[in-house]
């Protein structure tokens, strides 16, 4: 098989899996406190990647890292999974999923913003009018379509879904200094962020073990929204071409995210959500290409 077909293939798998995200974010937490849920998805993803490490016989770089190195990764980790999907996840626990899933999908407007300051980048006059369209979405959505009535549906959820893009989009903007290979980086990372998510739950004494439906959903989430999942978006990226030949898929997850929301969860999908997705979808590729 050529490789840019391969590429196709790992790269639809995971928008595929990304899709079912939202769905097993918001089932799961019928069953598993979103601190209980951040844990065990994260062992599990831990577990993933150091399976592949080991296979791929990239265990001797972890022995190369020096102090800084490992720093550096708790620092990330901090970010990501620790900071990141805590937010995420209790945003789910308060939002409907068709809500939350778009909200948190504004991340590469955030990024664009945030390399402003941090990055030193020139913002364009299509950045600014790329940033209205999909804060125009984020603002459909939060209203349930009352925009006149300027009425936030629930308020908090809403500051944290949006606060989840910032936390992302911080991440990758640090991430990108990271010279380690990407797999020993994402255990890193996923190793101090289960650490400190024990630690947290320690200090609050939430530390106890959920019952089987929502242990299978934090294995489900670390293995397929972020284990499994991540390393086969970067075999796509490694094998296609250009990464354009594939990271324009990934605007087909929030509207497979609505499906299965709308047939697992149950969830009766608004116009409203609708209509603000496009928006904000809109307003990235406008900003992308």
């Amino acid at each position: 098989m050529q490789k840019q077909k391969r590429a196709y293939l790992c790269a639809c798998a995971a928008v595929l899996f990304w899709g079912t995200s939202a769905s097993a974010f918001k089932i799961s937490l019928r069953y598993i406190d979103f601190l209980s849920l951040l844990l065990y998805a994260s062992i599990t993803s831990t577990v993933a990647f150091f399976i592949y490490i080991l296979v791929s016989n990239k265990l001797r770089l972890l022995k190369g890292l020096s102090g800084k190195d490992y720093l550096y990764s708790a620092l990330l980790g901090f970010l990501n999974p620790f900071l990141y999907y805590a937010v995420l996840f209790k945003a789910y626990s308060i939002l409907p999923a068709q809500e939350a899933q778009p909200l948190n999908f504004i991340w590469p407007i955030t990024l664009v913003l945030l390399s402003i300051p941090l990055l030193k980048q020139k913002i364009r006059p299509k950045d600014i009018l790329a940033t209205f369209i999909s804060f125009t979405g984020v603002f459909v959505i939060s209203t349930r379509g009352d925009i006149l009535g300027f009425k936030f549906t629930n308020i908090t959820g809403v500051l944290l879904a949006t606060g989840s893009s910032i936390i992302w989009a911080l991440f990758w903007i640090y991430n990108v200094r990271d010279k380690l290979d990407e797999v020993v980086r994402l255990f890193l990372n996923f190793v101090f962020g289960s650490v400190l998510t024990f630690l947290l739950m320690m200090v609050t004494s939430s530390v106890c073990v959920p019952d089987l439906s929502g242990l299978l959903g934090g294995v489900y989430i670390g293995l397929f929204e972020m284990g499994i999942t991540f390393l086969l978006w970067l075999r796509a990226l490694k094998l296609s071409k250009t990464t354009a030949h594939v990271t324009s898929l990934i605007y087909l997850v929030p509207f497979l995210s609505l499906l299965f929301i709308s047939f697992t969860v149950g969830e009766t999908i608004l116009p409203a959500t609708f209509v603000g997705l496009i928006f904000i979808v809109g307003g990235i590729i406008l900003q992308r290409f």
